[in-house]
């Protein structure tokens, strides 16, 4: 499509050449004539210099005159490049429609309308999922658990698997019967390979609206809040409540029985260990609030030279009052 077509899709402002074509988007460094390009970090702006991009989306206050470049300009250009994404590009077209043939069901489960169940997926007894989701293959969703409308779950997730309950006595450990179910309400994404525990008893529920990455472990009885993006590799331990548009970053952890408040960001493998209040980020192993952590791990990187320091002092020490007792 024309720039001008494009500009007028994604409400963008339009600086130059209205009539040039593009045909889909790329990086910065990579976009070639006919792509679209965006730059959200003014940190790269001297890429604006160099890139063969036709167009960029920025953010108003970016000016450049290049012969060649068109600019289009937004106030969130990350959102509305992603836009540009879905004009030229569209979401994956899938290879068939509703339930395949290779896929299992069970008869008492119920399917959504236009939801796709990929081959190797298995809906187990009395589960619901709801319109428009998405199962791909070799997604599992145990019995009795629920999906909302427009949910996604990728390759080798595992929705409803056992809690991780034992009762111990006598040296011996006995399962505890894991009754409950998980509940992911609408608008969720499921990274691949992600395991959701089923709740004891109740419900382990995923809020409206969050989006998992991949490898991420979910402990029975946790209850996340809608809006959250959850980065791979994170672990949570059973019965925590997470609020409402939290970011946990990769590789993460958390202990179990914990509140997280809202609008919390979790740093990357930061370790859980207290709970946080609402508009907090904590960063670190143990977990503190980010201004602290940065002190820290600005002098754990410096203990080589602070034990030296420390030593040497010790040592005159030891040396004045060898000298003070002659």
């Amino acid at each position: 499509m024309t720039l001008e077509e494009l500009a007028e899709k994604i409400q963008a402002k339009l600086e130059g050449d209205g009539g040039a074509e593009v045909l889909s988007c790329a990086t910065l460094d990579q976009a070639k004539r006919g792509q679209v390009s965006f730059l959200a970090n003014p940190k790269y702006i001297k890429q604006l210099e160099t890139t063969q991009a036709t167009a960029v989306v920025v953010a108003p206050q970016i000016q450049i005159d290049r012969p060649g470049l068109t600019l289009l300009k937004a106030n969130d250009p990350y959102y509305t490049f992603m836009q540009a994404v879905v004009a030229l590009h569209g979401y994956r077209k899938h290879p068939h429609e509703g339930i395949h043939p290779q896929a299992y069901v069970d008869p008492t489960a119920t399917v959504g309308e236009r939801t796709i169940v990929y081959p190797g997926a298995f809906v187990g007894p009395h589960v619901k999922v709801g319109r428009d989701c998405i199962l791909y293959p070799n997604a599992v969703v145990y019995d009795g658990c629920v999906l909302g409308d427009r949910v996604t779950v990728h390759a080798g997730a595992a929705i409803g698997v056992d809690g991780f309950g034992y009762a111990t006595s006598g040296g011996v450990h006995h399962k505890i019967p894991q009754t409950g179910n998980v509940v992911r309400e609408d608008d969720v994404e499921i990274g691949a390979n992600c395991a959701i525990q089923r709740a004891t008893l109740g419900s382990t529920i995923i809020g409206a609206g969050t989006k998992f990455g991949d490898l991420i472990d979910i402990g029975h009885g946790t209850k996340i809040g809608p809006h959250g993006l959850f980065v791979g590799l994170i672990g949570i331990a059973g019965s925590v409540t997470i609020g409402h548009h939290c970011t946990i970053a990769g590789q993460a952890g958390m202990a179990g029985h914990l509140k997280v408040g809202d609008n919390v960001t979790i740093g990357a493998q930061a370790g859980i260990v207290n709970s946080i209040e609402d508009q907090s980020t904590v960063f670190g192993a143990p977990a503190m609030p980010v201004a602290q952590a940065r002190r820290v791990y600005t002098l754990f990187t410096q203990l080589p030279e602070l034990l030296a320091r420390i030593k040497a002092l010790e040592e005159k020490v030891e040396e004045l009052s060898s000298t003070d007792e002659r």
